[in-house]
C-alpha cells in the first residue's frame, strides 16, 4: 500500500500521510521499517526512495537522467543573477525583510524579483518584523527545499561555493550569450 502510494503521488508524502493509508491504526516505527524495506528492494534500480523536506517521494537515480532526457527535454527556466543572489539571501538569512535583502546586495530588490520567487514556490512571505512600517518578513519554503532534493536548510552547501557557482554561471552566460546579459539556471525539481 506504502510502495502504491508513494509511486503514484504527485507530491512527497509524510509518515503522518502514509499512516492514514491504514486509518492511523499503524504506528510510525511500522511505517518507518516499511519506508527502510522498500528502499532495500528498489536499491538496485533506475528508480530511488529518498526523504525530502515534506516527506518521502520516488525519483529516477541522478545517472538515469541523461537518458531520460532523450524522452522529454527538460525546458530549464532561466534565472537572472539578480533572482539568484535575491533567493540565496533569503535561503541563508532568513527570515529577512526586504530592506535586508537590499542591505545584503546592495542594490534595491525589484518587486518582479519576489513575484518571481513566490511564483515558483520557493519563497513565501512569514510574518513581518515588529519595527515601525511592520516589513514582511521572507523565507523559504517546503517547495524549495523539495526542489533541490534535501530535507533541511542545513544540507544546502557552504554560502560561499554558492557565490563561486553564481560567479561562474554568470561568466559562462555572458561567453556563450553576450545579449543576454547575467542570466543563470537553477536545475527544476527532481
Amino acid at each position: 500500500m506504502i510502495e502504491a502510494a508513494l509511486l503514484t503521488s504527485q507530491e512527497p508524502l509524510s509518515i503522518a500521510m502514509l499512516k492514514k493509508l491504514f486509518n492511523n491504526e499503524v504506528g510510525t516505527k511500522q511505517v518507518t521499517e516499511c519506508i527502510e524495506v522498500l528502499s532495500e528492494d528498489w536499491a538496485d534500480s533506475g528508480i530511488e526512495l529518498v526523504r525530502v523536506a515534506s516527506g518521502w517521494r520516488f525519483q529516477a537515480r541522478a545517472e538515469m537522467q541523461l537518458f531520460l532526457n532523450r524522452l522529454n527535454p527538460p525546458k530549464t527556466p532561466r534565472y537572472s543573477r539578480a533572482v539568484l543572489e535575491t533567493l540565496a539571501i533569503i535561503a541563508y538569512y532568513q527570515p529577512v525583510t526586504r530592506g535586508d535583502i537590499e542591505e545584503i546586495r546592495g542594490i534595491s530588490v525589484s518587486s518582479s524579483i519576489l513575484k518571481t520567487l513566490k511564483a515558483r514556490g520557493w519563497v513565501d512571505q512569514v510574518g513581518h518584523r515588529n519595527v515601525p512600517g511592520k516589513p514582511e518578513l521572507f523565507a523559504t519554503t517546503q517547495q524549495f527545499l523539495n526542489d533541490l532534493g534535501v530535507c533541511a536548510l542545513e544540507e544546502l552547501p557552504p554560502l560561499e561555493e554558492l557565490g563561486a557557482l553564481i560567479e561562474m554561471q554568470a561568466k559562462d552566460s555572458e561567453v556563450l550569450e553576450p545579449e543576454s546579459g547575467n542570466q543563470s539556471m537553477i536545475p527544476e525539481g527532481h
